[in-house]
């Protein structure tokens, strides 16, 4: 990927849509766990995942993220640690990636998008607030972009609220209490293939570097 700084160009296409058995159980997890690329400005439009494959859409990872949400013994089986984010790893519908996430006060994922993954996360308990963009990136070919005005998306999510997203759709999440865990239950569609994680300064936003499954499973 070339050293090159360009100018963000088109509107994003990103979903906004306002008791799986456990494998595992881990610290400070990669995806969005996660948590932070596509041409023009605009606002996000809803993305089926997999339409007419078998897989499952956008609203049926949502629907299934709310559901898990719910589950009030799943949600306090989850070990909370004040220094990070702790995990478990949940079985997803139709062979989706599921997790369920603690968030200790004043953390975050920092930006990052999740490749050609459609997702979805509801806030289990506490408050997440999300920031995002409403534009498509372009997939590779830069390594600075300057962005667009008007692209920024800022969002709370109160405990029983959660959204959906399509692919490359570039946000960070973050647990603003200055006091209270936050936990959260995610899903992707398919399962994470890449995250690539940037730094932002003003509009300025910078690709730092890019994990695979193997850099947090």
């Amino acid at each position: 990927m070339s050293a090159s700084s360009s100018s963000l160009p088109t509107p994003a296409s990103a979903v906004d849509t306002d008791a799986p058995a456990s494998t595992a159980v881990g610290t400070d997890p990669r995806p969005d766990v996660g948590t932070d690329p596509r041409p023009a400005v605009g606002t996000e439009a809803p993305t089926a995942a997999g339409t007419g494959t078998g897989a499952p859409t956008a609203a049926e990872l949502l629907d299934f993220v709310r559901r898990t949400a719910e589950d009030s013994a799943l949600v306090a089986s989850l070990p909370l640690d004040p220094e990070g984010r702790t995990w478990l790893r949940l079985d997803g519908p139709g062979g989706s990636e599921a997790w369920l996430i603690s968030w200790p006060p004043g953390t975050g994922t920092g930006w990052h998008d999740h490749a050609e993954s459609t997702g979805a996360f509801t806030v289990a308990a506490g408050g997440l607030r999300e920031h995002s963009l409403a534009a498509r990136l372009p997939t590779d070919g830069w390594r600075t972009l300057e962005l667009s005005e008007g692209i920024d998306r800022t969002r709370l999510l109160a405990t029983g609220q959660g959204r959906a997203f399509g692919r490359h759709h570039v946000h960070e999440v973050l647990n603003e209490s200055g006091h209270e865990h936050a936990v959260s239950v995610h899903a992707y569609y398919p399962p994470l293939p890449q995250i690539r994680r940037y730094s932002r300064t003003g509009a300025v936003l910078r690709l730092e570097q890019t994990e695979r499954p193997e850099d947090w499973q």
